[in-house]
């Protein structure tokens, strides 16, 4: 090899090596991963509501002193399906996330794609807590955690359409 010759040939050009596919799908998808596994781990006795009762109730005894405990336990109950679909919302982003930095045309199809793979990931989760002890599955904890998921769809949608229409009038208004 002659000593002017770069030893990787590919930056001799100034292109980039080939990535190795794995890595490309794994930066992409990481933060959905580690987001399930999060999840997976919500799904253990750990976080059951006897559990969280614990921590939950004390809380909200403390900052509504005068409620009566049946209205504690509501409240406990109420917090405890908003955690589905909050940590459903932010699976549905980063789903999101890792379909649209490897597909970024056709978003309409691949925000059912997003929504079909939070509602199996739902449904194995509720299957997984029929084994934890203290945990019991149940139907409308996956609605609620699809409700979450196509909520994060919505949002990105409306904000890829804001942001579209906001470059196609910035565009309109410099032909003038």
């Amino acid at each position: 090899m002659p000593m002017n010759t770069p030893a990787n040939p590919s930056k001799a050009h100034g292109t980039n090596p080939p990535s190795n596919p794995f890595t490309t799908w794994l930066g992409r998808w990481w933060p959905a991963l580690l987001w399930a596994a999060v999840i997976w781990t919500l799904s253990t006795s750990i976080f059951g509501a006897a559990h969280t009762l614990e921590v939950i109730l004390p809380a909200l005894h403390w900052l509504f002193p005068a409620w009566p405990p049946d209205k504690l336990l509501l409240w406990h109950h109420v917090i405890r399906k908003c955690a589905h679909v909050t940590e459903y919302f932010i699976f549905g982003l980063l789903i999101t996330r890792g379909i649209r930095l490897g597909h970024p045309t056709g978003r309409w199809r691949w925000t059912l794609v997003a929504i079909a793979m939070l509602a199996a990931y739902a449904t194995l989760d509720e299957y997984h807590q029929s084994f934890v002890p203290g945990r019991t599955p149940a139907v409308r904890d996956v609605l609620l955690d699809v409700v979450g998921g196509a909520s994060a769809q919505i949002l990105a949608a409306l904000l890829a359409f804001w942001r579209e229409e906001r470059r196609r009038l910035a565009a309109k208004n410099s032909h003038r």
